[in-house]
């Protein structure tokens, strides 16, 4: 799905237009590309990728136990809040594949054929043998030296990156408002009503945007926001705009069609649906703070 899209994106042949926000989806086989412009697309409940100008994504798989993707030009980053054990993130990058293993933060760069890890853990795989790369390194797959190295990080805290953490920080607004609604009862159904139909993407027609809502606890983004569980929603920050307010961020964004069978628990005109694309269990670890746990 994507979520968000600014300036110049299509899929394939589709040019992206104010609607598509919250409701085109991408099919295995098909291609996110952007011109000028940048695109989010939500994974795995819990993860997200985000394509920088002048780049382009391959979908290989969508199965909810093994997603896929492949780097085709230009830059990508994952944002990945929950990294399940039973769930697989691969990101092909010419001969290479990387597989994200722990919650963090990755950023791919076709241009210059290289894996950077700002937080996690991942492992390439290349030329039959694999390679741990840990937070802080990064691994050039073009290199005759085929080891992960360290790198300096503000060099690529730029513009791309910043925008990445400024739409991380929208989605745990969203994520504040939609699990008070479910903690206060808003949305029709208490906090304790919530979890037969979480974790997982929720539509949150105030942010017009899908956020993650965690099964229990609450977790930090490797950018240092917080996503919060309907049960920890008092502990979710308030961030000065009221509690039911409408925002709006970016032209891209449009209030969704009713569809069903991709959100766990989202809301849609009062009724709630438990879609397909949701995660089962909690996992421990990573960014992850308070809950009990389940598994």
């Amino acid at each position: 799905m994507v979520n968000y899209y600014e300036g110049q994106a299509s899929i394939g042949a589709q040019v992206l237009n104010q609607s598509s926000s919250g409701s085109a989806v991408v099919q295995p086989g098909q291609t996110l590309a952007t011109q000028q412009g940048k695109a989010e697309m939500l994974l795995t409940p819990g993860a997200l990728l985000r394509v920088n100008d002048n780049s382009a994504v391959r979908l290989d798989s969508n199965s909810l136990g093994n997603i896929a993707v492949t780097l085709q030009a230009g830059r990508a980053m994952v944002e990945a809040d929950q990294v399940l054990k039973a769930e697989f993130l691969d990101v092909h990058m010419g001969p290479a594949s990387v597989r994200l293993m722990t919650n963090g933060l990755y950023d791919f760069d076709a241009t210059v054929g290289a894996v950077r890890v700002f937080e996690g853990r991942a492992e390439v795989t290349l030329s039959g043998k694999s390679f741990t790369v840990q937070k802080g390194h990064d691994f050039e797959i073009n290199n005759a030296k085929l080891k992960a190295r360290g790198f300096d990080r503000s060099k690529y805290e730029d513009a791309f990156y910043r925008w990445s953490s400024l739409r991380s920080s929208y989605l745990a607004e969203a994520n504040a408002d939609a699990a008070r609604g479910f903690a206060t009862g808003y949305y029709g159904y208490p906090a304790y009503a919530y979890a037969p139909y979480g974790p997982g993407w929720f539509w949150d027609p105030y942010f017009s945007a899908y956020t993650w809502l965690p099964w229990d606890g609450y977790f930090f983004s490797p950018f240092g926001f917080g996503f919060y569980s309907p049960g920890f929603a008092f502990a979710a920050p308030f961030y000065g705009y009221g509690f039911g307010g409408y925002h709006h961020f970016g032209p891209g964004y449009a209030p969704p069609v009713a569809r069903g069978g991709f959100a766990g628990g989202a809301y849609r005109g009062g009724v709630m649906t438990q879609g397909a694309f949701r995660s089962g269990g909690f996992v421990g670890g990573g960014f992850h703070g308070g809950g009990g746990g389940r598994r």
